[in-house]
């Protein structure tokens, strides 16, 4: 009972036994809060009482206000346990129950975002909802909805029966059963139409806030080497340079926050995520091999020491978040004033206040500073009459120094859950990141982290588990946890040749078109939640590419890239299908199916299967590494191999390169330039 105590709190709900830290947040408020389950759903039933749906994550900013302003008074917590049952929902957990409610909010505001609060018939079918609330105005709206539901619930009936109806049917697919014809132009015209939406003074798309969705930029980057698109690759540089040089990447630590508020890049929204960042490692990885740009390998080596020094478990598992806040402020650990920075650096101040612009430039709010970059290191060495070298080696010491006592700060809070789908993430990211820079502690690292995803997450029956924390691996796999652990498998088999990645991969594939694939309603899409999962009100599909690539999209470039190791014509058949009925929509919204582009260029460009066979096929393997290439996909051993596309492919004492293109080989070739030379003369 929410009113039951401790000897340190004064309320205990039922969240108090779960993992969470978002709901473990919530455990003592004096709100009763319940876990989503069965448990609240029947008292909500047998009391005939609305249900309070409320979403967050343990990042969240707006979450913590709320909570402070609402869920921690007992006056508004009375209200809602007199009428309601209350239910909390961690979205990172939970996200089948986050998109289901969403896409109610955002079907009666137009609008959603979190923290989440949706309002339910015992059943779950929702009457009411939005985002956040005052707690004057949320007190009225429990109050006003209470008294609807006692004295006209058929009124909530009705809505409730229209608003599910909206609900289910916004995810409609319809199966295109035209002929399949893939054409380059269609990205043409999509990217035609994305180019009125960039900003070509900052980068990045011409709006604010602005989120560093890695997806549009990686694919932007494949097209503009495909089609020859000089403006669209400066437009990427550009973008690229100005997130790094922004206050929404830590110049100290490393990683970047989730998204800016303004147009500059300027001022982040201080909490930094697991699956941002991983994503973001792949991109200036990639990066890097087209351009070689320095700011690019510093970017991903900055990243990654700080995924290892405060995201990584002894168990090589990934944590998900930091908070925004620290000692109930947004930003606090990150900040800084003039009075601090001249403490610690002394003389050495003004260059660093003119390399990270403690000046109007970088001005926050409250005498504070967000530290960022305006000028390259040629121009600053240039005015300090100092040498690009020795300019750099002092930066990083005074970066070393003002870290330091950073590190004595209270820091951010720290989710320590760890997400099967988003650790596959960062798994791909490090795997690009070994690929690009032959690190072999970014192997290691993904290595450790793809066993404890089969180690502690992979289930007797072949399926996969979502969440993981303090030994409990809990929730049954949601779509995205298979898409993104085969993708991270087929990266590691590219990274690696151990074809164990490549069966492990195929495992799940098949275990997903058993659980997730659509049969019945034949739309040739998948399922976000597994036909074992308890149903909710509404099986969704994410087809919509976002932060996150959307599920969908990842199988079907897993099920290309598969079908094409295997041989398997019906994974190629599902993943052409699946990007026939989508073609349709990237012509307008490019930004918004960048995933499903670049699986579409695949098809519209010269795609390569390269075998590598021969005792020194690691060493050839790492070095496409130096080349921009992803319009291939590698496959090798040092020895006879049962996979079809390496069938009679292995001499002897020799190690031969084979460039081959709808299951036509070009003659081997010995060194990886040439067979570059070979892709590069289509």
């Amino acid at each position: 009972m929410s009113t039951s105590k401790d000897s340190t709190h004064t309320y205990t709900n039922h969240l108090i036994h779960e993992t969470s830290p978002y709901l473990l947040q919530h455990a003592h408020n004096p709100v009763n809060w319940y876990p989503w389950g069965e448990e609240a759903l029947q008292k909500a039933q047998q009391e005939k009482k609305l249900l309070i749906i409320s979403i967050g994550y343990s990042a969240c900013h707006w979450c913590h206000v709320m909570e402070h302003e609402s869920f921690e008074d007992s006056a508004t917590a009375k209200i809602m346990n007199d009428h309601f049952i209350c239910i909390k929902v961690d979205r990172e957990e939970r996200p089948d129950i986050d998109q289901v409610y969403m896409n109610a909010v955002q079907l009666m505001t137009g609008s959603g975002g979190w923290p989440l609060n949706c309002f339910a018939l015992p059943d779950g079918r929702p009457i009411y909802g939005g985002t956040y609330f005052q707690k004057k105005q949320w007190q009225n709206v429990l109050l006003n909805l209470a008294d609807l539901y006692k004295t006209t619930p058929d009124k909530a009936i009705d809505y409730a029966e229209k608003l599910t109806a909206g609900i289910q049917q916004s995810d409609l697919v319809k199966l295109n059963t035209e002929t399949v014809d893939f054409q380059l132009s269609t990205l043409t015209q999509t990217v035609t139409n994305w180019k009125n939406y960039f900003d070509r003074e900052e980068g990045g798309p011409n709006h604010a806030p602005k989120f560093p969705i890695p997806n549009n930029y990686r694919f932007l980057l494949r097209y503009a080497v495909a089609a020859k698109d000089e403006e669209v690759k400066k437009q990427v540089e550009l973008t690229l340079e100005k997130m790094a040089y922004g206050g929404i990447y830590d110049q100290l630590g490393g990683g970047f926050a989730r998204y800016s508020v303004d147009s500059l890049w300027k001022v982040p929204h201080f909490e930094k995520m697991l699956y941002d960042n991983a994503q973001l490692i792949s991109l200036y990885s990639e990066a890097y091999q087209e351009s070689k740009n320095p700011l690019y390998k510093q970017v991903v080596y900055e990243t990654l020491e700080w995924i290892q020094r405060e995201m990584t478990n002894e168990e090589g598992a990934f944590y998900s978040a930091l908070d925004a806040d620290s000692e109930g402020v947004e930003g606090k650990y990150y900040v800084w004033s003039k009075e601090e920075l001249q403490k610690i650096l002394t003389d050495d101040f003004a260059l660093f206040a003119d390399y990270f612009n403690v000046n109007n430039i970088g001005f926050w709010e409250e005498e504070h500073y967000i530290l960022l970059r305006k000028k390259s290191d040629a121009e600053i060495a240039s005015e300090h009459k100092m040498n690009e070298e020795a300019l750099q080696r002092k930066i990083e010491l005074l970066k070393t120094k003002v870290l330091a006592v950073r590190e004595l700060r209270i820091h951010p809070g720290l989710d320590d859950k760890t997400l099967t789908s988003w650790n596959a993430m960062m798994v791909h990211g490090f795997t690009d990141a070994y690929t690009t820079f032959g690190d072999q502690r970014f192997l290691d690292a993904a290595l450790k982290n793809a066993m404890f995803i089969f180690e502690k997450q992979y289930r007797a029956d072949g399926g996969l588990n979502h969440s993981y924390k303090n030994g409990i691996s809990t929730i049954n796999g949601f779509l995205e946890d298979y898409a993104f652990v085969i993708d991270a498998c087929i990266a590691l088999y590219q990274a690696t040749f151990d074809e164990v990645w490549l069966h492990r991969a195929k495992q799940l594939a098949d275990y997903t078109i058993k659980h997730f694939y659509d049969v019945a309603d034949g739309s040739g899409m998948f399922y976000f939640t597994s036909d074992l999962d308890a149903a909710l009100i509404a099986r969704k599909m994410e087809l919509q590419d976002n932060v996150i690539p959307a599920s969908n999209s990842v199988m079907a470039n897993n099920l290309f890239l598969l079908g094409n190791y295997f041989e398997n014509e019906k994974y190629l058949e599902i993943s052409s299908q699946m990007m026939h009925t989508m073609q349709t929509k990237v012509v307008k919204w490019g930004s918004s199916y960048s995933n499903w582009c670049m699986l579409l260029l695949n098809y519209t460009t010269p795609f390569y299967e390269v075998a590598v066979v021969g005792p020194n096929a690691g060493e050839q393997r790492l070095a496409f590494g130096n080349f921009f290439l992803p319009y291939k996909m590698l496959i090798g051993s040092t020895e006879e191999s049962s996979l079809p596309l390496l069938e009679n492919k292995f001499v002897k004492g020799e190690t031969l390169i084979y460039v081959c293109e709808n299951k036509t080989c070009k003659l081997p070739v010995r060194k990886v330039e040439e067979a570059v030379r070979q892709m590069r003369e289509e």
